[in-house]
């Protein structure tokens, strides 16, 4: 299906963009479950493309030391530890009457030496409730709630029950980052020196030698992917491992990845494949497992590379509707048209009247 405007809608991007035997789409999907926060493809990425070392960023508020993408980060994982009553979480509580707490997914308790009972509503936001993890393990002692393992299918962590693995006051949220790699990519639509272009495979790709650094790019990704690095001032980006594909071969990321978190392939297989993810989950009782990009109507016309989440796109850093920013252009350049047009005739008219005027 082509959208009758190419900036926005349903498309596919190679036959857009000129190639007329273009192989099938290809893409990403990282299912974020099964994410060990390994930082394998992180490796693999930076080994195989020279990405240059970034540094040791200590965050101070994450055990992760990448924090984001960049011109030196094509690849970054995620770490996001989540108290229990913290996100939109599957309640474990949901059949019982007793009072949440403000997130909505459990109950309040104030823990004391004669016991736990539900905090009133005034007081649930203040303080002397007992840690996070008092709480939370009062909260999973008060119900009768087991732990919830969200990993692979029939698998249990090695140690489970013995130590940190037992712990149910949290849970690791790991995602890792890249470049979405869009239908309808901004960066490519406002690059003035042809410096990004769509690839055969439906991918884009910046051409280092080419950038001018003029930075229009990185503002107009509605994901903030694309960076400028410091040192040239040109803009960097994954680029799907062009050249792996072009020889047949699986991109350097989903090759490493020793859980198969990040899976490479025909993306029409891969929404499928997604999709049976998502049910299973769903069966499973992970309500809140959703997929993020693969709609072709949202506002990017769908991503070349998509996610399994198991919370709100935000708790990822990822915007919750992203939209192409060059989709109004049309709009933008037919009202300034018409600006021009009403300004013009208003000089001429001035310009009339005036000497209208004079003559008299």
């Amino acid at each position: 299906m082509v959208s009758k405007n190419s900036l926005y809608g349903p498309l596919d991007p190679a036959p857009d963009a000129g190639y007329e035997d273009a192989p099938p789409r290809v893409g990403f999907f990282t299912d974020t479950s099964v994410c060990i926060g390994c930082k394998a493809c992180e490796v693999a990425c930076k080994e195989w493309n020279a990405v240059p070392e970034d540094g040791l960023n200590l965050l101070g508020f994450s055990y992760d030391n990448t924090g984001g993408l960049g011109a030196d980060s094509w690849r970054a994982v995620h770490f996001i530890e989540q108290p229990y009553g913290v996100g939109n979480k599957s309640a474990p509580f949901a059949s019982d009457s007793t009072p949440t707490g403000p997130s909505g997914t459990g109950p309040a308790f104030d823990v004391t030496a004669a016991g736990v009972r539900a905090l009133p509503e005034q007081d649930r936001l203040g303080t002397g409730v007992g840690s996070s993890h008092e709480v939370a393990e009062a909260a999973r002692q008060a119900s009768g709630a087991q732990p919830q393992f969200l990993g692979m299918p029939a698998a249990e962590p090695p140690g489970r029950g013995t130590g940190a693995e037992s712990r149910t006051d949290f849970r690791w949220l790991m995602m890792s980052n890249v470049c979405k790699h869009c239908t309808h990519a901004a960066c490519l639509d406002v690059c003035p020196t042809g410096s990004l272009f769509r690839t055969e495979f439906g991918t884009v790709v910046v051409q280092e030698d080419i950038c001018n650094g003029c930075g229009y790019c990185v503002s107009a990704c509605p994901y903030g992917v694309i960076d400028k690095r410091e040192d040239d001032g040109r803009a960097w980006k994954c680029t799907l491992c062009y050249d792996r594909l072009g020889a047949g071969m699986t991109p350097a990321c989903a090759k490493s990845c020793p859980t198969e978190s990040i899976q490479f392939g025909e993306l029409d297989e891969l929404r499928e494949r997604a999709q049976r993810r998502l049910e299973q989950l769903h069966g499973a009782g992970v309500s809140e497992a959703r997929l993020y990009g693969n709609d072709p109507e949202d506002g990017v016309g769908g991503d070349g590379a998509f996610f399994l989440l198991l919370d709100d796109p935000e708790v990822y850093g990822l915007p919750p509707d992203p939209i192409v920013t060059t989709r109004d252009l049309p709009d933008m350049w037919r009202h300034a048209g018409l600006a021009s047009v009403a300004m013009v005739a208003g000089v001429a008219l001035a310009f009339v009247s005036s000497a209208l005027g004079r003559r008299r």
